[in-house]
């Protein structure tokens, strides 16, 4: 599977309201939010997901779509510079993925923002139509309140894609490809900004400080700090242990030092090996042979990552084995999760439809969350129904002349039939979900949704069987007829 991380940073770090709307803006089939990081002096939150390419791409138009509707630049107020109400999205290759391919997708985004939401679109780093815009600090030159005034005047600062013109409260968005960097802050015991701009300037690379590292002085007026805040464009030529360094000698000429740092959003493993492996002055240190974690690792002590094409053989062996457990009801259960989850994957596909009716999104979004949820729970109910039988099977093998053996038996037997009984009613619901979803599904995934809907039937069929030969056991007439009864209504609408 191909995955892309995507990191859009958008001006709001203040209003967790605002935050939330934005970030379930993201929220969609094939992506997975990975970090959520609001700073209260920057105003500004750092939004990190990773997916599907284009599951990415339709996510981050949302972020964008959602900001625009939420932020207003003329009344935001941070110490960080910004010159869009989504400011920065840009795309980062993770697997089986190539830089180039990052920027088709950032060209992509980047021209549906500009004709949909009317916004003005500048590529920047490796998505860069222009070399001066391959250093986001270059686009970015003057804020939202510049460019304002000069975009539609100076060539330059012509966009690439959308209006050569400004949104009057969103400003514009870069969007881009990068490789993946590390955001390094740098929190120092001076409120001194003069010093904080003098150490800034020369600990960047421009400034004739590290390579390949960015640095800005900005003022933490709530803490009564100045930060020096690093971006490492490449951390294997300059690793966080030569910034810290370098800015700590800096500092000091000041009279100042570092007191803390911060990693903003995430950073790949390697970067924090680097600095570890640095500060402890190390020799002949092999990571992938000496971290124990590494190891285990290497020589399948901790497993391999799941593979879907491996599970079927795994259940269907399971329930081939001449073991008592998992039977009937735990198989009845796990059809019921995969029907959910293909109808899960029938309605997510339909949902990132561009040409979806707006009016169907809603309901289809609410059935996929209904399934999902479901499907959730038939996994644990799986495990439950083998549990059941386990629990009986242990009060029978009590000694006969125990007192509390028939009352064991009994309390394990209901049990054993109410578990079913759950998993025929969760799937009688999904069917319900799905059958009100189907005629709003693409005519792609019919076939999809269709046998979902087969599955969820077959799966409380399954799971009546199980509860129907706990019945019989059972001595206690008015629960067992209350148990009928109600599975009797449960399979009527199945």
């Amino acid at each position: 599977m191909k995955l892309v991380e995507c990191v859009p940073n958008f001006s709001e770090g203040r209003d967790k309201a605002k935050v939330a709307l934005v970030v379930d803006a993201a929220k969609s089939a094939g992506v997975t939010i990975l970090d959520v990081e609001t700073d209260v002096d920057h105003n500004r939150c750092v939004l990190s997901f990773v997916g599907e390419p284009e599951a990415c791409v339709e996510a981050c138009f949302r972020v964008a779509k959602r900001s625009i509707e939420l932020i207003d630049l003329n009344t935001h107020k941070g110490a960080h510079p910004r010159m869009g109400a989504v400011d920065v999205i840009p795309f980062i290759p993770v697997k089986d993925v190539t830089i180039a391919e990052c920027v088709k997708l950032a060209e992509k985004l980047g021209a549906r923002i500009g004709t949909e939401l009317s916004i003005p679109v500048y590529l920047y780093d490796h998505a860069a139509k222009k070399p001066e815009r391959k250093d986001l600090a270059n686009v970015r030159k003057g804020q939202f309140e510049v460019l304002r005034d000069v975009i539609g005047k100076d060539e330059t600062r012509t966009p690439d894609f959308g209006p050569n013109r400004i949104h009057p409260t969103a400003g514009a968005v870069a969007v881009g490809a990068r490789q993946q960097i590390v955001n390094f802050n740098l929190n120092l015991d001076t409120a001194d900004m003069a010093a904080g701009k003098d150490i800034a300037r020369r600990v960047r690379a421009s400034g004739g400080g590290l390579p390949a590292v960015r640095g800005k002085e900005i003022a933490l007026e709530a803490r009564r700090q100045v930060q020096i805040s690093t971006v490492l464009t490449d951390y294997k030529t300059t690793s966080m242990k030569k910034v810290i360094d370098e800015t700590g000698r800096l500092a000091a000429e000041h009279g100042a030092k570092v007191k803390t740092t911060e990693i903003v959003g995430l950073l790949p493993r390697e970067a924090l090996l680097d600095f570890a492996l640095e500060s402890l002055r190390l020799e002949n240190f092999d990571s992938k042979v000496q971290i124990l974690e590494n190891r285990l690792e290497a020589v399948g002590a901790l497993g391999a990552p799941p593979d879907w094409k491996k599970a079927g053989s795994i259940v269907a062996g399971a329930l081939a084995s001449t073991d008592a457990t998992p039977g009937g009801g735990s198989a009845a259960a796990v059809v019921a999760a995969m029907a959910c989850g293909l109808g899960e994957m029938a309605l997510g596909i339909t949902l990132k439809s561009k040409k979806l009716d707006e009016a169907k999104r809603g309901p289809l979004g609410r059935a996929l969350l209904g399934l999902g949820e479901r499907r959730g729970r038939f996994e644990a109910l799986a495990a439950d129904d083998a549990a059941a039988f386990d629990k009986f099977m242990s009060a029978m093998s009590l000694p006969k002349d125990d007192p509390a053996r028939l009352a064991r038996m009994q309390e394990a037997l209901v049990h054993a039939a109410r578990v079913p009984l759950r998993t025929a009613q969760l799937a009688a619901e999904a069917l319900a979900i799905a059958k009100e979803a189907a005629p709003l599904a693409g005519q792609a995934v019919a076939s999809d949704i269709n046998c979902a809907m087969h599955l969820m039937r077959s799966a409380a069929l399954c799971a009546g069987e199980n509860v129907r030969i706990n019945l019989g056991g059972i001595k206690d007439a008015a629960v067992a007829g209350e148990l009928k009864e109600t599975l009797d209504k449960t399979l009527a609408c199945a």
